[in-house]
């Protein structure tokens, strides 16, 4: 392993796995819980995969199209992400799964040596809206390419993740919208069972390739446990909470969160699928979720919009012309250290790259930060104090 400080905490994990249960090590991705919060609950722990381990609670970097937008990823290294998430759908139509198997994978395409994790497509497809049809087998659909006809289904979903060799693959489900009729959610939760299933029997190298499940049902809580006690059936390496943070208003989500956590097993990681703002961050974490993902950091960077201690910050806006200051005084990151808003502000207005670069990076430190701060409370039995602060400088509102 290299000589980094990520990667410490798996420099014992080949004795240790060999140390555990059959039941615990017969995975290529495990989850080594460290410490439970006593004054929330929340889970301290790793998780180990075939190219190395992360600590959790942690937020991973997305990398849509074999890349984390405008970094290069020695840069996301350095930052301390031990996993990246990749999509694909994006990268089934471009460049296509079969070019990166010949060149080796995913790892060796886009030279990043840390885990990796990928998405089953279903939400990409699933948002094309009018462009697509749903059935049992799985979803037709029309490239937002080229407008060519394709169809992802189960099989094909895992097919395609298998090329890419990502250490964690994730299962075709079926991603409803915000809102969505009862009996709509429930058909639809089922579906997501029978289509797990024939995902489990798809996997061609369940021996290095960890297939999560995914929790769907809706907004309603009952439909949640049932789907929870479906899924949970399986026994798979890990699970997932999907379906969630689609525009339904936060304390829905925090239900939905409550009605389902304790249904997953503890001793496997537990993935809350698309979260990526601070406050969503932290109250995942403290209800005991160890990993999640969205595009918020690099997104809303390009846009002109930062992260700070005490909010966002719309760093384009003309208020900032003459602002000599950092981004955050209170922030250790390169961005922080040699620029000045002034400066971010005049790139993205005139539309340079590294404008966007400098924002994104800002970014991405800020989130990796955030949950580093996170696990550290969890440590430290107060993890629920550090909400409460971290909210009141933010602008936060306690829920």
């Amino acid at each position: 392993m290299p000589n980094d400080p990520q990667d410490q905490v798996y420099q014992n994990s080949l004795d240790m796995q060999k140390q555990l249960p059959e039941t615990a090590r017969r995975f290529p991705v495990w989850y080594e819980l460290r410490h439970v919060c006593a004054q929330t609950g929340a889970r301290l722990g790793t998780v180990h995969t075939p190219h190395g381990a992360f600590e959790t609670p942690a937020f991973m970097p997305v990398g849509t199209q074999a890349t984390v937008k405008s970094m290069s990823p020695e840069e996301v290294k350095s930052l301390g992400a031990g996993i990246i998430l990749s999509n694909t759908y994006h990268l089934w139509m471009r460049p296509g799964s079969e070019i990166i198997r010949e060149a080796g994978g995913l790892h060796r395409f886009m030279n990043w040596d840390r885990a990796i994790l990928t998405d089953s497509g279903g939400f990409q497809v699933f948002s094309l809206s009018d462009l697509r049809h749903i059935n049992e087998d799985g979803v037709n659909f029309k490239s937002h390419i080229d407008g060519s006809r394709h169809t992802l289904t189960p099989e094909k979903s895992i097919e395609v993740q298998n090329d890419l060799g990502a250490d964690i693959i994730m299962a075709f489900d079926e991603c409803i919208p915000y809102p969505a009729e009862q009996d709509y959610a429930k058909k639809s939760l089922e579906r997501t069972t029978r289509w797990l299933e024939r995902c489990i029997k798809a996997n061609r190298h369940p021996d290095r390739q960890a297939l999560f499940g995914i929790v769907q049902g809706g907004m309603y809580k009952h439909l949640r446990r049932q789907s929870a006690a479906d899924i949970t059936a399986f026994d798979l390496p890990g699970y997932a909470i999907g379906g969630l943070s689609v525009g339904e208003p936060k304390e829905l989500m925090l239900e939905m969160l409550e009605a389902t956590v304790p249904l997953l097993p503890e001793h496997k990681p537990r993935y809350l699928m698309g979260v990526g703002t601070p406050d969503y961050l932290i109250e995942a974490a403290l209800r005991g979720l160890d990993m999640f993902d969205c595009v918020l950091p690099t997104r809303i960077g390009r846009n002109g919009t930062v992260l700070t201690s005490k909010g966002r910050m719309i760093v384009r806006d003309a208020k900032y012309a003459r602002d000599f200051a950092p981004i955050d005084d209170t922030c250790s990151c390169y961005v922080c250290q040699h620029y000045s808003r002034a400066y971010i502000r005049h790139l993205i207005k005139a539309n340079e790259i590294f404008g966007m670069r400098l924002a994104s990076w800002h970014n991405l430190h800020f989130l990796l930060d955030l949950m580093a701060q996170v696990r550290q409370a969890i440590a430290h039995d107060r993890l629920g104090d550090f909400r409460d602060a971290f909210f009141e400088t933010f602008g936060y509102q306690k829920t």
